[in-house]
């Protein structure tokens, strides 16, 4: 694999991230320690380094088999991401949320699991509508001088929070979040109204969790085969389907696994993009790997948009309107550089 760039930040990671919410078999599906370590072998081999987990996964399972798996190999290799905000217990109102007393107990109980002392790259995991953003920042930006986490990141929050934290930290010259984690994918696209804008505007990269819409995207399901998706999802309905069957046609017209098609399409949306590609066997992460053989031409991709495509609302699909494009440019807006 090769390596990018992960933000503003001069830190390197590999073009594919390993997801780890199946490390453990809590819930009665995962992979169990052994197959967990055989994932890492594979994706390690590959030159994968980038790690994905959280607190919560598998009730700390996922933490605590990476833990034993840094234990023997170079923890200095690897990138490890993990996250707070979840409850990992329900002993207190404040072993949850993103209040920096949850922060900081959440990170020390999670370098116990990680067996490490320091975390790569921390995230926000869902915004609890009630910290400050602030608060956040500077809990994170201390834990970054304490040497225990390197870098701040956040997930599943609105744009306007994010936004504003940036704009916080670059002010009182505090870490600011260089990696934005989301649900994006052919069949949920609703992040390119606001989010993703925002990202690109702050150079943080987007790390899309579900970049195969928990498996839909395969064609798995249209094909017949079982799995954890309810019959009711969204990601099986009409319109989801009928995105799944242009990925299988185009998969079938390059000759790979429809998983190579899902996941470069939102490598090549033309911002920075790592998705995380998780795997409970070691065949599945071997599939995606491939995934950085494959390119998917202008024409495919313009398929693929064009039959995922979704309306922006306001104000991104008024931005789109020709009257309004001449008024703004003058009429030269075909000859403007964009950003």
């Amino acid at each position: 694999m090769n390596y990018k760039l992960l933000g503003r930040s001069g830190l390197k990671v590999s073009e594919l991230c390993l997801g780890t919410m199946g490390f453990g078999t809590e819930a009665g599906w995962g992979a169990d320690k052994d197959t967990s370590f055989a994932i890492m072998d594979a994706y390690a081999n590959a030159g994968g380094n980038f790690l994905d987990t959280a607190n919560i996964y598998k009730l700390g399972t996922s933490e605590k088999i990476i833990g034993d798996y840094m234990s023997n190999h170079d923890r200095d290799y690897f990138v490890l991401a993990t996250k707070y905000t979840l409850k990992d217990n329900t002993t207190n109102p404040n072993a949850s949320g993103n209040s920096r007393k949850n922060m900081m107990r959440s990170v020390e109980e999670s370098l116990k699991r990680l067996k490490t002392d320091f975390i790569d790259v921390l995230y926000l995991h869902i915004w609890d509508d009630i910290t400050p953003i602030d608060e956040v920042l500077r809990g994170m930006d201390d834990l970054i001088k304490q040497g225990k986490i390197n870098y701040a990141a956040i997930s599943d929050t609105p744009a306007w929070v994010v936004a504003k934290g940036n704009t916080l930290a670059e002010l009182m010259g505090w870490s600011q979040f260089i990696a934005l984690q989301v649900e994006y994918s052919l069949l949920a696209r609703t992040a390119e109204r606001e989010l993703i804008p925002m990202a690109k505007h702050f150079g943080m990269t987007v790390t899309p969790w579900a970049p195969l819409a928990g498996g839909a995207l395969t064609g798995k399901y249209l094909k017949g085969d079982k799995g954890r998706i309810k019959p009711e999802s969204k990601r099986l309905d009409s319109r989801s389907e009928a995105i799944t069957k242009v990925v299988m046609e185009i998969a079938a017209e390059l000759g790979v696994s429809e998983s190579h098609v899902a996941l470069n399409w939102t490598r090549q949306q033309g911002f920075s993009c790592i998705p995380i590609v998780g795997a409970t066997k070691v065949d599945q992460l071997l599939d995606n790997l491939k995934t950085v053989e494959v390119a998917l031409s202008d024409d495919q991709l313009k398929r693929l948009n064009d039959a995922s495509a979704i309306e922006l609302g306001f104000p991104g699909d008024f931005f789109k309107e020709e009257a309004v494009r001449v008024n703004s440019f003058g009429g030269f807006y075909d000859r403007v550089e964009k950003r």
